[in-house]
């Protein structure tokens, strides 16, 4: 195993389980996951403000989500540099006085340019997640650990939608930026006192990106938002998203050529961490059943409220917050690898249950096919993360935490871009819903074969 910086070294020593860690980290982790979704809440407030377009208003949303994808290589090297408490406390505070100058912030670029510093500050969290829970937690509870998470996040999710609305009605969108504020105090002194401080770094604790890495940071940032913004313009005009898909492809090759680009490779095409990475990636995907093929399934083929979205939904997270730890306690047990490739087996068949659907499905029906697939997802994803972290090597923790963060961030965008394109394709209808539904298990079954491609080779 290599040398290393920080945490690294406390894995080859061992690590006694810290659960109050654990739990900030589960904590601060739902607080930058949940800041898409609660900032929707802002953007008609924020529009009639300001006197912009809906299109305008996007940007809300799209400044926080793009750093936070295409700066996650970047941060990750940055974070492997670092002292992981030092770094969790730092992108803490960034997330809170960001989004703290955007609540008083009296001009529209001044939103979205707090809002992008927002996303590198969530971009910097993500990559520190990993190093974070290798130095808290002992090898064989890690499976356990990475579902406390979960749990938390799936759990929390269920209040964010009736908070962010209570919030935006009562304190107005400024009060949404801001309300968060008080809970990071909270948790940045609490992460004084429970993470473990790294004394090996001395005065390199945060330290200064060097050229290489602001290179990096200039090519991968343009490669992944290019590719982000060209999937997302495929379908409406196309020749924007081809357009943007070469400077993409040119932007990635270029860093390839660069020497501070190979130990990231390295990694990604050592066979027992990219493959996971992948299965990381297409069960990502299948949120397009959610954010697209079920919404549209509902409202123009079922005719139906979005009650009928929001039950389904309930009972998915429900069933996946009650498995999570399930699924935890067998990858520490069985091993990551087979409770994974059972869920990934599950999630397919929960989603090819979707064929069945008609137009008379009432509630129940597509509630129990939710039941399926949320059990299939639970087993699935804590255990992949635990197969990332175990075949990261010690020094490159931070690195394997921005990859694992970029491939759930590309997964997420794949998937409703081709349910979207499954459904024009077809005409739309229950035609069109059956084969999203059909493209969206073939990406989630790759995670399988992926899974099984992983196996170390002895």
């Amino acid at each position: 195993m290599g040398s290393g910086l920080g945490i690294g070294k406390a894995s080859d020593v061992g690590v006694r389980t810290r659960w109050g860690a654990v739990g900030l980290l589960a904590v601060a982790s739902l607080i930058v996951g949940s800041e898409v979704s609660l900032a929707g809440f802002a953007l008609p407030l924020v529009g009639t403000e300001f006197g912009i377009g809906a299109g305008a208003t996007a940007w809300v949303l799209l400044a926080y989500a793009l750093p936070m994808a295409a700066l996650a290589i970047p941060a990750g090297r940055w974070v492997d540099r670092a002292a992981p408490q030092q770094v969790f406390l730092l992108s803490l505070a960034a997330i809170g006085v960001t989004g703290a100058v955007s609540a008083v912030a009296p001009w529209w670029w001044l939103v979205l340019t707090n809002r992008a510093l927002q996303g590198l500050a969530a971009a910097v969290y993500l990559a520190v997640y990993l190093p974070l829970v290798t130095a808290t937690v002992q090898e064989d509870q890690r499976g356990r650990a990475l579902s406390v998470i979960a749990t938390v996040m799936m759990i929390g999710s269920m209040a964010v939608a009736p908070l962010g609305g209570l919030v935006a009605e009562v304190a107005g969108w400024r009060g949404l930026f801001v309300a968060k504020v008080p809970l990071l105090l909270v948790l940045l002194g609490l992460g004084r006192l429970v993470l473990p401080r790294d004394p090996e770094l001395g005065g390199r604790s945060l330290p200064m990106p060097d050229r290489s890495l602001l290179a990096d940071a200039a090519l991968v940032g343009m490669a992944i938002t290019a590719g982000l913004l060209a999937v997302e313009q495929s379908a409406a005009r196309w020749w924007l998203g081809a357009g943007l898909a070469v400077v993409a492809v040119a932007a990635a090759a270029w860093w390839c050529r660069l020497r501070s680009s190979r130990p990231v490779l390295a990694l990604v095409w050592r066979r027992t961490f990219g493959f996971p990475v992948v299965s990381l990636m297409t069960m990502a995907s299948a949120g397009g059943l959610v954010g697209f093929s079920l919404p549209f399934l509902i409202s123009d083929v079922w005719r139906r409220g979005s009650e009928v979205l929001s039950v389904a939904m309930l009972v998915f997270v429900a069933t996946a917050s009650i498995v999570s730890p399930l699924a935890g306690v067998l990858a520490d047990r069985c091993g990551a690898r087979p409770v994974a490739a059972v869920g990934v087996t599950i999630t397919v068949a929960g989603m090819l249950t979707m064929l069945s659907l008609d137009g008379e499905t009432d509630v129940g029906g597509l509630s129990w096919r939710m039941v399926v697939i949320g059990v299939g997802m639970a087993l699935a994803n804590s255990p992949i993360m635990a197969l990332i972290l175990a075949a990261a090597p010690p020094d490159q923790t931070g690195t394997a935490g921005g990859v694992a963060n970029l491939g759930r961030t590309l997964g997420s965008t794949i998937g409703p871009a081709a349910a979207a394109m499954a459904w024009s394709l077809t005409g739309g209808g229950l035609g069109g819903f059956h084969t999203g539904a059909v493209t969206l298990s073939i990406l989630v079954l790759t995670g399988f074969i992926t899974l099984l491609a992983a196996r170390p080779t002895t």
